[in-house]
């Protein structure tokens, strides 16, 4: 059976990992209680037991983490930003980076929430040359507040009079080194993200000129390539267009797995709106750790997620 220690297990994230682990007979999840969970010791001592490592820490206690791991057998997947540029770490979206390189990684950096919406929507379209790589994009999203963590839940649910909360306006977002790196773009993106009274649930639109951009594809060519992209893929999939010109999301939304996309487009093809839903927790967070762990475990990409 294949050993995994979650580090961090009582925040979030590590929650709904262990909630998707539960149950399954491929995985044994080795634990730290209460008193041991934050001991220098005891975490290394499971850093360097567990076949897999699943890091649901900050930056710097990630980065110390995997100071503390002295074999060379112990496979890791963290879900914070300290390694998601970083040298010698695969960028855990086997959709665009390929299946194989995460199944063959020792180390590998999941993606950020709204750094997930934004590549699955330009990566593939400035690849093929049917965005150009050099535009300065903007992209703009909205989040539940499980994003931020139990300060944030906590902040929401005790002043239930916020109703939007916009942040990173000083434009330094931890996720835009990602945002532009995986995409291949010249300019860092100008990303306006929000929090919005809503347990879970994200939207993440990027806006097109089309009509002021050189070298851009119309509307439809980049629907379709964009469905021809994902085609194989249980877990990335092409939204139809509602059938009401709205999107909602509401704040029962229980979440699962999957991120839908969409592509907009006006009448005479000199505008666009790229948007992706997802759930934050889900291919945002847990279930993206979920599915690389079970790619790099040798197993089915969907094995205990929620589709």
């Amino acid at each position: 059976m294949t050993s995994v220690f979650i580090d961090g297990a009582a925040g979030t994230t590590g929650l709904e990992i262990a909630d998707r682990l539960a149950g399954r007979p491929e995985f044994s999840l080795l634990q730290l209680d209460e008193a041991r969970r934050k001991d220098a010791g005891a975490r290394r001592e499971a850093l360097n037991a567990a076949d897999f490592v699943i890091l649901c820490l900050p930056d710097d206690a990630a980065r110390e983490a995997v100071a503390m791991i002295e074999n060379d057998r112990t496979r890791v997947i963290d879900a914070s930003t300290a390694h998601r540029v970083a040298p010698g770490w695969v960028y855990g979206f086997p959709e665009v980076v390929g299946h194989g390189t995460v199944a063959e990684a020792m180390r590998v950096s999941n993606p950020g929430c709204y750094s997930t919406g934004f590549i699955a929507l330009v990566a593939p379209l400035v690849r093929d040359g049917l965005l150009p790589a050099d535009w300065p994009y903007s992209c703009h999203a909205v989040s539940g507040y499980s994003g931020g963590g139990k300060s944030l839940i906590e902040r929401f649910k005790a002043d239930p009079d916020i109703a939007w909360r916009g942040y990173a306006l000083s434009l330094g977002h931890k996720h835009v080194p990602e945002m532009q790196a995986r995409c291949g773009l010249t300019v860092a993106p100008l990303f306006s993200p929000a929090v919005v009274p809503a347990h879970r649930g994200m939207v993440v639109e990027v806006p097109l000129p089309l009509g002021a951009m050189s070298g851009a594809a119309p509307v439809d060519e980049l629907r379709a390539a964009l469905a021809d992209f994902y085609a194989a893929s249980p877990i990335v999939v092409m939204g139809d267009a509602p059938a009401d010109g709205e999107m909602l999301l509401r704040a029962s939304d229980q979440g699962d797995d999957r991120i839908a996309l969409f592509v907009f487009g006006d009448a005479d093809g000199s505008q666009a709106r790229l948007v992706a839903r997802l759930d934050n927790l889900g291919k945002g967070a847990s279930g993206a750790c979920v599915q690389n762990l079970n790619i790099m475990a040798g197993l089915p990409e969907t094995a205990g997620l929620r589709l």
